[in-house]
C-alpha cells in the first residue's frame, strides 16, 4: 500500500548581533557561566520596557531578500502567550500576522543529483521574535535550574510549505540555509550548540489530502533531521497498514536507538493568545519612493555577496571536470584559498591547466583538510599561503617531487609554514631519476631480503610491491616508485 509522506520544517536560528534583541546585554553564546549577561528585561522585572534591535531586523530581512521572499512596508511584533518556567515574562515576543518576510524559496541546491537540484522548496515565513532561557536538569531529577543567558536573543524562525517528501530532502534545506546563513554573516548556526534547531511536522496519506500530523521536537544534527523522518514514515505506514489511525502526537528522536518515542499528546492546536505587542512601535520597514522607513531595500540587495548556489553555478561551469564540488561550496574558507591557488596558476600561464586544478583540488579536500582535521588546526591559524600550497601543487605537477614527499613537505609546511623548496633542499627531498644513484639501493635491498625474492619468483606480485616500498623509504620518497618497480624488475628477471 502507496501512502505519500509531506513534511514541513520550523528552523529556529540564533541571531549573530553584540547585544540580545530588547536589551543591551551582551549576546554570547560561548558564555559558560549562567546567568552573567542578563537584566531587568531578560528577567521580566515589573516596570521594563523594551528596545529594539535594529541590526537584528536587517540580518532577517537580508535572510528574505536571499530567498526570495516578499517584504511587506510594514510589520510588527506580537505577545505569544503561553507559560513556561524559562520564560519569565509569560510571553514571548514575536510575530504573527505581519511578519517580516512573506514566501520565498531555497533549492535543494546541495544535491549531487540534478533533478533535485532544480526543486525549489516554497517557504511560509521567516519571521523575529527572541529566545528563551535553558532549563538545566540534575542528574537525579529531584530539582531543575534556569539559566537566562539565551533568554532575549534575537532568533530567527523560517517555516516552510508541506513541499518535503523525504529526509534526505528535509537534509538537504537544513543544509543549504545553514550554508546561506553563514555566507550572509548572520548566524554561525552551529546545530550542536543549538544555535540552529529543526522541527519536523509530518504526516502520510493515500492522496493529495493530508493525513493526521505529528510533531518530531529538538532535532540537533541534520542526521537526526533524515533520520527522525525516514524512521516516522515507515513507523506511520505500519500503523495505517494496521488498519489503524495514527495519533496526533509530540515526538522526541532517540538518537542511540535511532527511533522516535512519544512525548505528549496533541488534541488540538495551542491558544497563544496573540495580540499586538503594546510597549513597541509598528515597524515601517520601507517606503517605495524611499523617502521613509527603516531600510533601503536596494542598498541591502546590493551588499548580499555572491549566494552559496550562485558560487556552485559558477564554480561547476568554470570546472566541469571537477568531482564533488560540493566539497568546496560547504566550506567557504576553503572555496577561497582553493580559487587563491587557481589564480596563481592562471598568473604563470600554466600549460594543462585542467590536471593542476584537479591536482590542487585533490590535495586540498583529502590531505591538507585532512592534516588540519587531525591537528585541530583551523584556517586562521594555518601558515600554509595558498601562494606556498600552489608551488607544491606545481612541482607535482611538473613530476620534480614524488607524491609520497609531496605530502610529507604539505605536512611539514601545515606544522612550520615555510616554502616548498626549501622544505625539500633541507630534507633531501628531490625526486630521484638517475638510474646510477637507485641500483647500489635496489641491489642493496634485494640482498637484505631474499625470502621477499624467493616470494617473487614464485608468483607473489606483492612481494615487488614490499621491495618497491623499502627503496622509497630508503629515499625518504623520493624515488620515481615506477622506475623503481621497472628496475626492480629487470634485476629479478
Amino acid at each position: 500500500m502507496e501512502f505519500k509522506p509531506t513534511i514541513g520544517l520550523e528552523i529556529h536560528v540564533e541571531l549573530k548581533t553584540k547585544i540580545k534583541m530588547f536589551c543591551d546585554c551582551l549576546n554570547n553564546p560561548e558564555e559558560k557561566i549562567p546567568n552573567t549577561n542578563i537584566c531587568p528585561i531578560c528577567l521580566a522585572h515589573p516596570g521594563t520596557l523594551p528596545v529594539i534591535n535594529k541590526k537584528a531586523l536587517r540580518q532577517v530581512i537580508t535572510v528574505g531578500l536571499a530567498l526570495n521572499s516578499e517584504i511587506p512596508e510594514y510589520s510588527k511584533f506580537d505577545r505569544k502567550n503561553y507559560f513556561y518556567p524559562d520564560l519569565p515574562k509569560g510571553y514571548q515576543i514575536s510575530q504573527y500576522d505581519m511578519p517580516l518576510c512573506k514566501g520565498g524559496e531555497l533549492s535543494l541546491f546541495l544535491s549531487n543529483d540534478s533533478e533535485e537540484v532544480k526543486k525549489k522548496m516554497k517557504i511560509t515565513r521567516v519571521h523575529l521574535e527572541e529566545d528563551t532561557g535553558k532549563l538545566i536538569h540534575s542528574v537525579d531529577g529531584e530539582s531543575t535550574l534556569i539559566d537566562f543567558n539565551r533568554a532575549g536573543v534575537p532568533l530567527m524562525e523560517l517555516v516552510t510549505e508541506p513541499v518535503i517528501h523525504s529526509g534526505k530532502e528535509a537534509r538537504l534545506f537544513a543544509q543549504g540555509l545553514q550554508l546561506l546563513l553563514r555566507t550572509l554573516g548572520v548566524s554561525e548556526a552551529d546545530m550542536e550548540k543549538g544555535q540552529m534547531r529543526c522541527e519536523v511536522n509530518i504526516s502520510l496519506a493515500k492522496d493529495e489530502k493530508l493525513g493526521t500530523k505529528v510533531e518530531i521536537k529538538n532535532l540537533n544534527s541534520f542526521r537526526a533531521v533524515e533520520k527522525s523522518i525516514d524512521f516516522e514514515i515507515q513507523r506511520q505506514k505500519g500503523v495505517l497498514e494496521k488498519g489503524e489511525k495514527v495519533v496526533q502526537e509530540t515526538r522526541g528522536w532517540d538518537a542511540e536507538k535511532e527511533i522516535t518515542y512519544s512525548q505528549r499528546l496533541k488534541e488540538e492546536a495551542q491558544d497563544y493568545r496573540y495580540f499586538p505587542e503594546p510597549d513597541l512601535p509598528r515597524l515601517h520597514i520601507y517606503s517605495e519612493d524611499k523617502s521613509d522607513g527603516l531600510f533601503n531595500l536596494e542598498e541591502i540587495k546590493k551588499q548580499i555577496p555572491e549566494l552559496p548556489w550562485e558560487r556552485k553555478e559558477r564554480i561547476t561551469k568554470s570546472y566541469v571536470f571537477l568531482k564533488n564540488i560540493n566539497l568546496l561550496i560547504q566550506d567557504e574558507k576553503l572555496m577561497n584559498f582553493f580559487e587563491q591557488v587557481v589564480g596563481e596558476f592562471d598568473s604563470i600561464g600554466l600549460v594543462n591547466k585542467e590536471k593542476a586544478v584537479n591536482l590542487a583540488f585533490n590535495y586540498l579536500t583529502s590531505d591538507l583538510k585532512g592534516l588540519m582535521e587531525s591537528g585541530l588546526i583551523t584556517w586562521e591559524k594555518l601558515k600554509i599561503t595558498p601562494q606556498c600550497f600552489s608551488q607544491l601543487i606545481i612541482l607535482l605537477f611538473e613530476d620534480k617531487i614524488s607524491s609520497r614527499a609531496g605530502k610529507d613537505i604539505l605536512a611539514e609546511m601545515v606544522k612550520k609554514g615555510g616554502k616548498p623548496e626549501a622544505i625539500i633542499k633541507s630534507k633531501r627531498l628531490e625526486k630521484i631519476s638517475d638510474v646510477s644513484k637507485l641500483e647500489p639501493i635496489i641491489l642493496e635491498i634485494m640482498k637484505n631480503n631474499p625470502k621477499t625474492i624467493e616470494d617473487y619468483k614464485k608468483g607473489k606480485e606483492n612481494a615487488l610491491q614490499f621491495l618497491v616500498g623499502q627503496a622509497m623509504a630508503k629515499t625518504r620518497g623520493a624515488a620515481d616508485p615506477k622506475l623503481l618497480e621497472r628496475l626492480f624488475k629487470e634485476q629479478l628477471s
